[in-house]
């Protein structure tokens, strides 16, 4: 008895810390807001349990201890979610609002699964506190069948404002205030987050990074039209512009001291104005001087929302910005324009990628890999100034980083549908592959991504599958950081569409991590597992490898408690396995398909109605005469 009352103790203790922990949490301030508050707001009414049994005499059995620590991993997943949404862009995490309601929904899941499994009835415990949590109980419960996510006007606003040259004013307003992004100083913080997360999650930002940075030019116009920080009268106003207001410091160059005109971003992610950077470069220097780190490469990235903020924040102190020195006069490039200095600059990048100097051909790469990224424009330019055969020879450099900055220069260039075509033509793909095979972690990953994007188009899927890339996907697949699995699931995903290429993944042993996954809900491959299966059972070796993988079970509680679009893959699969298979069909009724199915065919897509009618009527004929026809 003394083993499980310590034991009841020390889970009662980390519950109590865990609540202690969510409700100390700040005030979330952008579309989270209510779905986060309503969270908390629960979680925080679940602590008079803990604190009770805590206290008590009362000693608990293995079951009742095993069902409260289901809740305490429970409420851990929803504390890591709610600190998540609270921090970092509110432009980014608005943009995908959809996954991070799922997320919610799943935690909500979670939590009122693991409530189901503890006996109030029981416990010892007061009537007030059992009345407390059943009722509790039942807001997680009528939480978890509805998304308390949907805001329909804010999807109307955030179209509006990113489709439209020109917004209504009234539009932005409305979104500045969704998003609390209400001030100038919201603005700043906004910005220092985005670039954050462009620094950190450069590959996975592709071009959101443009959007998220033009809706934040949008929003700035709205703010300085409203000017909520200034509330003081004309008067006032004039004598403020005669006043030498305090430089923020995010707008000083931390070299020179003085006000940013054209601020710009290194390596490590500090901005500096260009002159004084390029003076610190040109002078000999390999470090960034603030951080003093060693600089991975010389590229400087304009700093264009922070350049929007220092100029609202002049324009509001009467302050005028110097203009740069020098200009540039533009010729036109493909259906675009560039300037001068910029198609100079490719140039003299090409040059030190073809030269014989291994720094030089790093540092060229990894700048085009920048410019790459940065806009159509430039991808246009670099491909046309003939960078990408060079590139192309750099994946076969032993130099771990040239390879990395080339095979993610390649994967930025492949955005542009008609790069593609060269990046192929220019015999890149076997090299891929072999980066894709021995590269360094981060190399890998991009060489995934990049030929998923090559597989885009059909032809490239034939000719990717024959180059050996789908086992060493599937290695990756396995052994790839969270992002790495993700970008190897969708290039297999892509080829599998290809015929050919089914056969090779089942060869592969594609089916045995896959079915892991779909075991593994919280490893956040699900969605990916079941689309690969789905796309896999429709032949016929993938249709037999998956049967013997035992996925039914799996399957069946997929349909049963799954999102739309996982309950829709899952019994795609089954049907493709229970078709002409008795065995299948009878192992799915012991596991209780038809209940689930039937729910499915009144609730599911279009897709999975069909699918799910068709299992259930094949299973009722077979109770009527005990065998399949066909079979």
């Amino acid at each position: 008895m003394g083993g499980s009352e310590s034991s009841k103790g020390v889970v009662m203790g980390r519950l109590i810390e865990c609540v202690k922990e969510i409700s100390g949490l700040p005030e979330c301030l952008n579309f989270c807001k209510r779905v986060y508050g309503n969270l908390v707001r629960r979680v925080k009414l679940l602590s008079p349990l803990f604190e009770e049994l805590k206290d008590s005499d009362e000693s608990l059995s293995e079951e009742q201890l095993q069902s409260f620590e289901s809740l305490l991993i429970a409420l851990d997943s929803a504390k890591t979610l709610l600190k998540a949404v609270n921090q970092g862009s509110k432009l980014y995490q608005a943009l995908r609002r959809n996954d991070t309601a799922d997320k919610f929904q799943k935690v909500t899941e979670k939590i009122e699964a693991a409530l189901s499994e503890i006996p109030y009835n029981k416990l010892q415990i007061s009537e007030e506190v059992r009345e407390q949590i059943e009722l509790v109980h039942a807001q997680f419960k009528r939480a978890k069948a509805q998304t308390e996510f949907a805001d329909i006007q804010l999807d109307l606003e955030m179209a509006v404002a990113q489709n439209e040259k020109d917004p209504d004013h009234a539009i932005l307003k409305k979104l500045s205030e969704k998003l609390h992004l209400k001030t100038i100083n919201d603005l700043r913080k906004e910005s220092t987050e985005l670039h954050e997360l462009m620094i950190t999650n450069a590959g996975e930002l592709g071009d959101s990074f443009e959007m998220i940075a033009s809706l934040l030019s949008k929003l700035r116009d709205c703010v300085l039209t409203e000017n909520p920080e200034v509330d003081i009268s004309e008067c006032e106003k004039l004598s403020v512009k005669h006043r030498s207001p305090v430089i923020p410091d995010d707008f000083r160059c931390p070299i020179s001291l003085e006000l940013m005109k054209d601020p710009v971003i290194v390596s490590t992610g500090q901005t500096y104005e260009r002159s004084c950077i390029q003076k610190w470069l040109d002078a000999g220097h390999k470090t960034c001087p603030k951080t003093q780190q060693t600089l991975v490469h010389t590229a400087l990235t304009p700093n264009y929302v922070l350049k929007s903020l220092i100029a609202l924040w002049c324009e509001s102190n009467g302050i005028e910005l110097p203009k740069k020195q020098g200009s540039c006069r533009t010729k036109k490039c493909g259906a675009s324009s560039l300037s001068d200095c910029d198609r100079n600059a490719i140039t003299a990048l090409l040059y030190k990628l073809m030269s014989n100097d291994t720094e030089q051909q790093r540092a060229a790469a990894g700048e085009l890999r920048l410019l790459a990224k940065r806009n159509a424009d430039n991808r246009v330019c670099i491909a046309e100034a003939g960078a990408i055969p060079p590139l192309v020879d750099l994946l076969s450099s032993s130099d771990p980083r040239t390879q990395e900055h080339a095979v993610t220069a390649l994967l930025n260039l492949s955005i542009n549908e008609s790069n593609k075509g060269t990046i192929v033509n220019a015999g890149a793909i076997p090299d891929i592959v072999d980066v894709l095979k021995n590269g360094s972690m981060e190399a890998r990953e991009n060489a995934a991504a990049t030929l998923f994007s090559l597989s885009v188009l059909d032809e490239n899927k034939v000719q990717i599958g024959a180059a050996g890339a789908i086992p060493a996907l599937i290695k990756l697949l396995c052994e790839g950081t969270p992002r790495g699995k993700k970008d190897a699931a969708t290039a297999i995903f892509n080829l599998s569409i290809y015929q050919g290429n089914k056969a090779r993944a089942v060869k592969a042993g594609i089916v045995a991590p896959l079915i892991q996954f779909l075991k593994d809900a919280g490893g956040g491959m699900v969605d990916e597992a079941l689309a690969i299966l789905a796309i896999l059972a429709s032949h016929y070796e993938g249709r037999v490898a998956i049967g013997q993988a035992e996925p039914i079970p799996t399957l069946v509680e997929v349909i049963r408690t799954g999102s739309p679009r996982n309950r829709e893959n899952a019994v795609a699969v089954l049907w493709s396995l229970c078709t002409g298979d008795l065995l299948q069909l009878k192992l799915a009724k012991e596991h209780g398909a038809e209940a689930a199915l039937q729910e499915l065919s009144e609730n599911g897509t279009d897709r999975a109605k069909r699918k799910a009618g068709s299992i259930l009527e094949v299973l009722q004929r077979m109770e009527g005469d005990d065998k399949l026809p066909n079979s």
